[in-house]
């Protein structure tokens, strides 16, 4: 039994017809669907209709735009897509998008492939204690300390949220990283572990509600400019709304080359099958990258350097992965 597999079936078998607007549409949602949905054993058609659509939604928003529309027209959650054959809405995104039809019919492939993922990534976040809405991250590489600052608005997902464990940026040296609490808390245990790397405890001023928002700031401060990485990639581990990435490097060390990263495939173990994007570094020796609606597992960063081929980084920061360690717990004060 893989429930990955199951709940890829469940969703290309409901693609089929009319969608969600589908006669006997109970018969058509297996268990896989049924748990994603949160669609229980009394529900009547209207319900399981409406539980289906606002759940394929709220996945298909985490979505790159292409698969996101491809998405909610496979399923006719689009007013304008509610025609009665599958081969119809995919017709209907080609002429859209002014693409082939074989085309939209891989998108809808890789989307439900990437809905199954992110549906079994939120059922797991249930269980965690908090999670990163938004990270804003500052390098400034123009002096002999390099800094990087780093802002957290986090979401706590149950009551009680006393202790806040994080993992700084991908260093070397991390033993000699200076690091502060700017605001927002106090800095508990630079030596935390997470996920069995070293990490960072912050305790807020007071312990956080279910769905409570915080916002802390930290800033690193590194010996020297050979102890940070020629890269920054931040890979979330749960739906994240905004990660703005500003990298300061000075007119004197300015990179000749800086690649983006965004949204690249990566496995566990793996590092992300991407070489990036050529981006521009401005007068003032700086670049500045907005990624919204980042997709769980993927990477979203920066790379600089002097070859023309970028080489892959050989990691990524996943900070949010701080919360799924057994120390990351709430506690009844």
């Amino acid at each position: 039994m893989n429930p990955h597999l199951d709940l890829v079936r469940e969703l290309r078998s409901l693609r089929k017809g009319r969608g969600v607007f589908a006669g006997r549409l109970e018969e058509r949602v297996g268990p896989a669907l049924r748990a994603t949905c949160g669609i229980v054993g009394d529900d009547g058609p209207m319900a399981i209709r409406q539980k289906l659509a606002a759940r394929l939604t709220e996945l298909a928003e985490q979505l790159p735009e292409d698969l996101h529309l491809a998405t909610m027209a496979a399923f006719a959650l689009i007013t304008e897509a509610r025609l009665p054959l599958y081969q119809d809405r995919v017709h209907w995104v080609a002429t859209k998008v002014d693409r082939d039809s074989r085309t939209v019919r891989r998108w809808v492939d890789d989307a439900i492939d990437q809905l199954a993922e992110l549906a079994a990534i939120i059922a797991r976040s249930r269980t965690s204690c908090w999670h990163t809405a938004e990270l804003r991250v500052a390098v400034v590489l123009d002096r002999q300390q390099p800094e990087i600052l780093v802002q957290h608005r986090v979401i706590a997902n149950q009551d009680g949220v006393y202790e806040l464990r994080f993992a700084p940026p991908l260093l070397e040296g991390q033993r000699d990283l200076d690091v502060d609490v700017l605001y927002g808390g106090t800095l508990l245990d630079r030596g935390a572990a997470v996920n069995d790397h070293p990490g960072c405890a912050l305790v807020p001023a007071e312990p956080l509600s279910q769905g409570e928002s915080h916002v802390f700031a930290v800033r690193f401060r590194l010996p020297n400019t050979h102890t940070m990485q020629p890269y920054l990639v931040y890979a979330p581990e749960h739906p994240c709304e905004l990660f703005d990435l500003r990298v300061r490097f000075g007119n004197h060390r300015k990179p000749p080359h800086v690649w983006t990263l965004r949204g690249a495939h990566q496995r566990a173990g793996s590092v992300p099958a991407h070489h990036g994007s050529p981006y521009p570094v401005d007068r003032a020796g700086e670049i500045h990258l907005r990624f919204r609606r980042l997709v769980p597992g993927l990477g979203y960063g920066a790379r600089w350097g002097r070859t023309l081929e970028p080489t892959i980084p050989a990691g990524t920061w996943s900070h949010d992965s701080a919360h799924r360690s057994n120390a990351c717990q709430a506690r009844k004060l």
